[in-house]
């Protein structure tokens, strides 16, 4: 690898003109940093000090051997060039690329020599390149600093509200070299359905010849559950259709709903007289999928069913797991995967900044039975319809789309993200004039291209969207609501004024956890507002929203480490209070997808776990609120009314016991009421309160409890906000001891009165250590254990602030 042109420091020039070794896949950013040349772009303020390598142009270069095998065809196969890159093998340009998203084939059948061949990929500077896109496709709107929508590369690489600005160049994806006589396989489209109970598999396999094939004819064949049927195509033609009948095929169903039984697809090609030339293997899992938007009395629905049965949506939304692409690894995503499932999830949404994901994400999804919506990748700006950028969405498109048709855990296709609600309330309309902004794709030729690829699976024009001409793209009454005005502009009790029909976009900032944040912002000493702390917070006055948002809430801290614990409480407490809301409008509401779940490096941002891989208090909230049952108590009528939402496949009966207590030393009993439970399965009931509970005698040192069977978590209401709520500190409201165990260690709290939100945090004495639970709320003789995992800590610190946290601390 080379740098070949643009604003190298000195001290480096020498070595990246000379060149270094470059791994493929790969990145400039982890090459140079494998190298040792430059430091982690993530730490302090090195963002900045690396910000030449964007506007750098690379040459990478390789060296191989070859030697003809009597095959007609050798075509060279580049899968993934970042981005603008021109390719030369033995001097010979092959052609230039224009997409990070889709692959290139190349005919190199008449450039390759016996022996030694150079392969030369050359990617002009990415920053650079597209301001020089920005200006030939004539300049459009666009969030955030660089023109990321004037070409097709990541746009999250150019930096996000919460990503860190990397736009860098790459051989990312393999390069492979491919001989073939006669025909291969293109391409195949295993699309799996279920009619009349029973499974269907329509294998559609796209062919490709040579000029001049030696055989007549080819034979495709197909297997899948142990059945196998084949067909027979005539030379030249470019297309067949197995269809194979799976009578006895079980069905697969999102988690929560049912199993997820998956079978592998088998496809070979063979000429006559032949073995097997050529052969595809994937897995699919034989279900329906339907979107449900027809008009009601209400509004419009958003409403997913999957083999019939509708889907109440718990989600987030996802974002690129790493800002350095290529450090992806399995592991990472199933990990990813497991954080999703394990706080009750059941959908993410693949955000159209980002990238087509790799096959281990869909796969780990496939298998856990979480549902995929998937942007097509346009995000929160105007796009050229014209030529080039046309063809290369279109590419893009058709490429994507064959891959992940056979994903079971597919379930929407989405043109944009925010694009529509640009157009129509961010100010475009002047600085357009009339040109193209994307209106083309998202009506036309996306869901022309999913009709004809993947009719299975529905498509959606954008998010938000409301179905309907004449109405506002992000009206809640319509289709799909993203809610920024919480967490931009106001208080997190708005998310009750919204009736929405279902929430895609919606979420509030918190710092990552104090490890991760330590790792990487070096202020002397660590403050909020410090240089290294405002490089890793994206957001617009990010920190200032973040002291804001504390509201009545909670008060203002009093120094760095209550400010960590007061936003990280604040985050999640407003998530699960937007969330808790909607799920109490059910069947009205029927889903919630929070933004987000991860991030791509350490930074304060919305995600529940952070660049580290560690669960912040959101991610234990969710936990709570999105588990299959949920007991809340929702404001009805002036007054408070506990509101079951029971997303299972039983019917939940039995007693809700209501307490009204006292805040303080015993939590005493002050009324009782206990409620007759009887939920149908998918149902949700509201139950009003008797006078004597509901109403306080002493509203600041008052709170209600809900316990009830079926469900481990209690539901709390309180009456006055932290800041007027009378509690006991720490040392008289809990006493908490710590053990060592063989993973690692218990830490036993019991409380003597009233302990808001629990939580432990073992990063702060060890940055490896996690913690199994937190977000956890006792009243007097209840007690709870937290399981850590860590090979040594002190027992003392665990058991003291600032690692054993509750509100009651900042109160």
């Amino acid at each position: 690898m080379r740098a070949v042109g643009g604003p190298v420091p000195d001290a480096l020039a020498g070595d990246l003109a000379e060149g270094l070794v470059a791994t493929v896949p790969g990145q400039v950013h982890t090459d140079l940093m494998a190298a040792g040349l430059v430091p982690d772009p993530f730490d302090g303020d090195n963002e900045s000090l690396l910000a030449w390598i964007g506007r750098t142009t690379w040459s990478f270069s390789t060296s191989f051997a070859w030697s003809a095998d009597g095959r007609a065809r050798q075509e060279l196969v580049a899968r993934g060039l970042d981005t603008m890159a021109t390719v030369r093998l033995n001097g010979t340009e092959l052609g230039r690329t224009a997409n990070q998203h889709r692959t290139y084939r190349f005919d190199v059948t008449d450039v390759l020599v016996e022996g030694a061949n150079e392969l030369v990929v050359e990617v002009e500077a990415p920053v650079d390149a597209a301001e020089r896109l920005d200006v030939e496709t004539g300049r459009r709107p666009h969030v955030n600093p660089h023109p990321f929508n004037a070409l097709r590369k990541m746009a999250s690489s150019y930096g996000w509200d919460w990503g860190i600005d990397v736009a860098g160049a790459g051989v990312w994806r393999p390069v492979d070299l491919e001989s073939w006589n006669d025909v291969r396989i293109a391409a195949v489209r295993p699309l799996a359905r279920v009619e009349a109970g029973a499974g269907v598999l329509e294998a559609h396999v796209d062919l490709a010849w040579t000029a001049a094939p030696t055989t007549s004819s080819a034979t495709v064949s197909v297997e899948v559950a142990g059945r196998r049927r084949e067909v027979v195509v005539d030379a030249g033609r470019t297309s067949a259709v197995v269809r194979v009948d799976v009578p006895d095929a079980d069905l697969w169903w999102p988690r929560g709903h049912g199993a997820q039984p998956l079978y592998d697809v088998d496809v070979a090609l063979a000429t006559a007289g032949a073995p097997a030339s050529d052969g595809w293997r994937g897995r699919v899992g034989f279900r329906t999928v339907e979107l449900d938007t027809a008009p009601d009395e209400h509004g419009t629905p958003f409403t997913i069913s999957v083999n019939g049965e509708p889907v109440y949506v718990r989600g987030a939304n996802w974002i690129p797991d790493d800002a350095l692409l290529t450090r992806m690894t399995p592991e990472r995503y199933a990990a990813s995967v497991a954080d999703a499932v394990d706080a009750g999830m059941n959908l993410l949404r693949v955000w159209g900044g980002g990238i087509y994901e790799s096959e281990d994400l869909y796969r780990a999804c496939d298998e856990q039975g979480v549902l995929v919506w998937q942007d097509f990748l346009f995000a929160c700006a105007a796009y050229s319809e014209d030529e080039p950028l046309r063809g290369e969405v279109e590419a893009e498109a058709r490429e994507a789309v064959t891959r992940l048709s056979q994903h079971a855990s597919l379930v929407l296709w989405n043109g944009c993200n925010e694009n529509i609600w640009g157009y129509v309330e961010w100010g475009w309309r002047a600085p357009l004039a009339g040109r193209t902004w994307g209106a083309g794709y998202y009506t036309d030729l996306l869901p022309g291209v999913v009709a004809e690829l993947d009719p299975l699976t529905p498509y959606s024009e954008g998010s938000p969207f409301s179905y309907g001409d004449f109405i506002h793209p992000n009206d809640p009454r319509h289709g799909t609501t993203h809610i920024w005005d919480v967490w931009n502009e106001v208080d997190y009790t708005v998310y009750r004024d919204y009736r929405s029909r279902f929430v895609a976009e919606f979420g509030f900032q918190g710092p990552p956890a104090w490890s991760t944040l330590a790792g990487v912002v070096h202020d002397e000493p660590l403050d909020p507002f410090g240089p290294q702390m405002l490089v890793h917070q994206k957001a617009d006055d990010g920190n200032g929203k973040l002291e804001r948002g504390l509201g009545d809430h909670l008060p203002r801290w009093s120094d760095v480490d209550g400010w960590h614990w007061a936003t990280q409480l604040n985050q999640a407490r407003a998530v699960a209070y937007g969330i808790e809301h909607f799920r109490s409008l059910s069947p009205l509401n029927t889903g919630a997808v929070v933004w987000q779940l991860n991030d791509n490096w350490p930074v304060v941002s919305w995600a529940a776990v952070d660049g580290c891989g560690i669960r912040k208090p959101l991610w234990h909230s969710l936990r709570r609120v999105f588990a299959d049952r949920l007991v809340t108590v929702q404001p009805r009528d002036g007054a408070p009314a506990v509101v079951v939402h029971n997303d299972s496949a039983q019917a939940w009966a039995g007693e809700l016991v209501v307490t009204r207590r006292g805040t303080g030393a015993g939590s005493p009993e002050l009324a009782r009421q206990v409620l007759v439970l009887d939920v149908p399965a998918r149902g949700a009931v509201t139950l009003p309160l008797g006078e004597d509970v509901r109403r306080p005698g002493d509203e600041t040192a008052e709170l209600l409890q809900v316990t009830c069977d079926g469900t481990a978590d209690a539901a709390f209401w309180y009456f006055v906000e932290d800041t007027r709520l009378q509690v006991l500190a720490p040392p008289q409201a809990l006493s908490a001891v710590a053990a060592r165990t063989p993973e690692g260690y218990e830490v036993t709290v019991e409380a003597s009165a009233l302990v808001k939100d629990l939580c432990l945090f073992p990063d702060r004495l060890d940055p490896a250590a996690r913690v199994g639970t937190g977000m956890v709320t006792l009243v007097a003789g209840e007690r709870h254990v937290f399981r850590v995992t860590s090979d040594e800590l002190d027992e003392r610190s665990l058991v003291r602030m600032p690692v054993l946290r509750c509100a009651n601390d900042l109160l």
